[in-house]
């Protein structure tokens, strides 16, 4: 009887350190599973809510409140412009919609830049940066680079007249400026390529003079600028003589000045009068 309480007694204490192991071997596995839990949460990257399209919307479709939707956008890549609520979205209203300026895809985020002010519509005003004026540039298949302007586009404006004494010349005058229109379509989107009778660019008030000036006395051509060329034209100015590779006319010098012929006198003084002729110089 006592070989059978010792069996049972040996058996039993195996059981419990067994059960101790396993018991251990848990809490183990759960420390672990929270450290790791801790960790992924200290690594995770801080979302905020923001207002992103339902559906995929094209330029000058309007955007009211069943065309967006809240998603989850990483805080610290957050653009510029975002709408992190209704009031700011819609601002007057839901009945007050706002206009697409740029194309967006599903889940994009709505920024400030890629839709109309509430109730506006997408025309020209809306793509004039502050303080900036529209200025139209008549164009035609050679000034106007063939057809394949586009809002968005820069150009360079080259001036060709009369320049005085230097005869026909070339210059460049504005360097850079913005497309914000081709004939009548602001629509940077469009894909259609065709010969423009006008383009519009966005200048200060001062370009706007400098620009009508300009048209008012010779003719304007466009020189398309890549997308990636972020350097500044220098002053360029070419005339007939420079096309040509010629001289420029020598400056004739003045002839030297002559002097007068001397002029010598003699005074004679008879009592009281004084008397003076003229007399050959070097004579006497």
């Amino acid at each position: 009887m006592k070989g059978v309480f010792a069996v049972v007694l040996v058996a039993g204490m195996g059981l419990a350190g067994t059960a101790a192991q396993m018991v251990r071997s848990e809490l183990r596995a759960q420390a672990d599973e929270i450290a790791r839990q801790r960790a992924a949460a200290a690594e995770a990257v801080p979302t905020v809510e923001v207002y992103a399209v339902a559906r995929a919307m094209a330029y000058g479709e309007t955007l009211g409140p069943d065309d967006v939707r809240m998603i989850r956008y990483a805080e610290a890549f957050l653009p510029a412009g975002a709408f992190r609520n209704e009031a700011e979205l819609f601002p007057l209203g839901p009945d007050v919609p706002r206009v697409v300026l740029r194309p967006m895809e599903p889940q994009e985020p709505v920024l400030a830049s890629k839709v109309t002010e509430p109730g506006a519509d997408a025309g020209l005003p809306q793509r004039l940066a502050r303080g900036m004026r529209a200025f139209a540039i008549r164009v035609d298949a050679t000034s106007g680079v063939s057809g394949f302007l586009r809002p968005g586009d820069r150009v360079d404006v080259y001036w060709t007249g009369d320049a005085g004494r230097a005869g026909q010349v070339t210059r460049l005058i504005e360097p850079g400026v913005r497309l914000v229109a081709i004939d009548q379509s602001s629509d940077d989107t469009a894909t259609r390529v065709g010969v423009a009778s006008n383009v519009t660019v966005e200048a200060t008030p001062g370009q706007v003079a400098r620009l009508a000036q300009a048209q008012a006395t010779g003719d304007l051509s466009l020189s398309l600028v890549g997308l990636a060329d972020a350097t500044a034209a220098a002053a360029i100015e070419v005339d007939q003589r420079a096309l040509l590779g010629l001289e420029a006319p020598r400056a004739v010098p003045d002839a030297p000045p002559v002097a007068p012929p001397p002029v010598c006198t003699v005074r004679t003084r008879k009592a009281n009068e004084l008397s003076e002729a003229r007399v050959a110089c070097g004579a006497g």
